[in-house]
């Protein structure tokens, strides 16, 4: 399908009224979805080890105490009702009542069971759902380079009460088989991935340098909702530092320290992150999409995009689509 000349712009610069802040930009972008896969119930001395996620997979704990122990990380932490962890390392973990007990493999004692909350025990000491977030499109790596290895939010944080009836509602979703379960299922774990982001980017706990960091960063804001509003403005360095109240120096030097580039330079990557989708997804012209993105030719789109990605943009089209085997 052929789009028109301002298709890029108005896929980032909706109507006021609903415009997309630059933290749900890169959720679009990166086309984030959740599947929850359900949960257990258990109790007594217990321990499950679980694999290394090939996705970023998170567990909730609906009721009781439990330890999580991660491969790789110095320290267990204890999870209490309300509590929530997010996994997104390839790395394998161990939930158990106490730290003693042994660990049995979780996978076959789920295998070929279709309950979505499985009772392992007699007693229901504790109660833990969880899921999965995957990405639709390849541009998802820019959130997993910027997320930690593991964030836990407790259920003393600012987002506890959300969070909690999130949880609530995932198993009652699961529990019940109500209907549209498993699409209701699926948006509130992405609501409590999005929670989780919110918590871990409140939270005290150092966030490198980066996209993240950048999008919570309150002083920035202003900045950054109008490079993602209007990619294909030619932004000057002195106006955005007056959007943000700062002076151009200070301005310049504060963006780097948080989004670990310059400003301009982020605004580069983000047209380029818009052109890799325009690219997968669409059919739009590399002319048409030169001038939605800012570049006074199509020449100098080009030279930009292999700059940044190594690729020229009809090769990168070619084989995004499959076309260069």
């Amino acid at each position: 399908m052929v789009r028109s000349p301002n298709y890029m712009r108005e896929r980032s610069n909706p109507p006021s009224s609903i415009r997309d802040d630059p933290f749900s930009d890169v959720l679009k972008l990166t086309a984030a979805q959740s599947v929850a896969a359900g949960g257990f119930v258990i109790g007594g001395a217990w321990a499950l080890r679980f694999p290394a996620p090939t996705k970023i997979k998170f567990f909730g704990v609906v009721k009781g105490q439990c330890w999580l122990r991660v491969a790789g990380e110095k320290s267990p932490v204890q999870l209490n009702a309300g509590d929530v962890f997010l996994l997104s390392a390839r790395r394998s973990f161990v939930l158990a009542s106490d730290l003693t007990t042994i660990p049995v493999d979780a996978l076959p004692l789920f295998e070929g069971r279709e309950e979505a909350m499985m009772k392992l025990a007699k007693r229901e000491d504790c109660v833990v759902i969880g899921g999965y977030v995957q990405f639709g499109s390849p541009s998802g790596q820019i959130l997993l380079d910027a997320l930690p290895s593991l964030i836990v939010v407790p259920d003393s944080t600012s987002q506890a009460t959300i969070l909690h009836f999130i949880l609530e509602q995932l198993v009652r979703e699961r529990v019940e088989d109500l209907p549209g379960a498993s699409v209701v299922s699926s948006q509130f774990g992405l609501l409590l991935f999005i929670q989780v982001l919110r918590a871990y980017l409140e939270s005290s706990s150092p966030i490198s340098a980066g996209w993240l960091r950048a999008v919570g960063d309150k002083r920035l804001a202003p900045a950054l909702q109008r490079m993602h509003s209007d990619p294909a403005r030619a932004w000057q360095l002195g106006e955005l530092a007056k959007a943000c109240g700062m002076s151009r120096t200070t301005f310049a030097l504060y963006f780097k320290a948080v989004a670990g580039v310059a400003p301009i330079a982020y605004l580069t990557r983000w047209r380029m992150h818009l052109a890799e989708r325009a690219l997968r997804d669409d059919d739009t012209c590399l002319a048409e999409l030169a001038r939605s993105l800012g570049y006074g030719s199509e020449s100098a789109f080009s030279n930009a995009f292999k700059r940044m990605t190594g690729s020229a943009p009809t090769h990168f089209r070619d084989t995004a689509r499959g076309k260069d085997e």
